[in-house]
């Protein structure tokens, strides 16, 4: 069974397949398939695109197609329709960076994994009670950080998180070590520099750096 239908049968583990979640923004669609492979080469093996550029639905198209060993994630869903969009495109799981009760549904119609974006105690309890377990925390650093997710550990103990939002490769280890984090998003893999200079290599060697920082 493959690490993607792996994730499809059990539907419970999208915080647990990578240590960090490069957290992705692609402007060329030329760059999503080499972008990829660095990425399984370091031992990072999924990528969530974000829906911020027009590229972004050919990227996810293009990974799809050209590489299996990948799990590929559509993150800044923010409406049902690029819900329906990114997993029209192929999308194995979905990322929003809020869950309001319209878009929640949506989501769910998909039938695909997916991170509801949270911030408050408030909308986590929403969240619990719509029926997931896991999320995102985001904007993280802004919002709190370790602290605010420490301090949520044990009135809700349910819950789960993938924080992203101005985590670094420094702040990474910090917030994998509570125990409600089963992953971070992370952008710094990725940095549009290295992207847009084809610098495949510096990637891979991120993506592996990243990869061991659990356990």
């Amino acid at each position: 069974m493959s690490l993607r239908e792996d994730l499809m049968a059990t539907r419970g583990s999208l915080l647990d397949v990578v240590p960090v979640m490069p957290v992705v923004v692609v402007d060329r669609v030329a760059d999503a398939v080499p972008l990829a492979r660095a990425l399984v080469a370091g031992g990072l093996p999924a990528i969530e695109l974000t829906l911020r550029t027009p590229a972004a639905l050919d990227a996810i198209r293009a990974i799809v197609a050209e590489v299996p060993g990948i799990l590929v994630g559509a993150g800044t869903v923010t409406t049902p329709a690029q819900a329906d969009a990114a997993a029209r495109a192929g999308a194995r799981f979905l990322v929003s960076p809020g869950a309001t009760p319209s878009l929640l549904s949506a989501l769910t119609g998909t039938g695909l994994p997916f991170l509801p974006g949270t911030q408050t105690v408030s909308e986590v309890l929403a969240v619990l009670e719509a029926g997931y377990t896991e999320m995102k925390f985001f904007p993280a650093e802004a919002a709190g950080g370790t602290a605010w997710l420490a301090s949520v550990a044990a009135p809700v103990p349910a819950a789960r998180f993938c924080p992203t939002g101005g985590i670094t490769r420094g702040s990474a280890r910090s917030y994998l070590a509570l125990p409600n984090v089963g992953c971070v998003g992370g952008s710094w893999i990725t940095p549009k520099k290295l992207v847009d200079a084809g610098e495949w290599g510096q990637v891979t060697a991120l993506a592996a750096e990243a990869a061991m920082l659990r356990g």
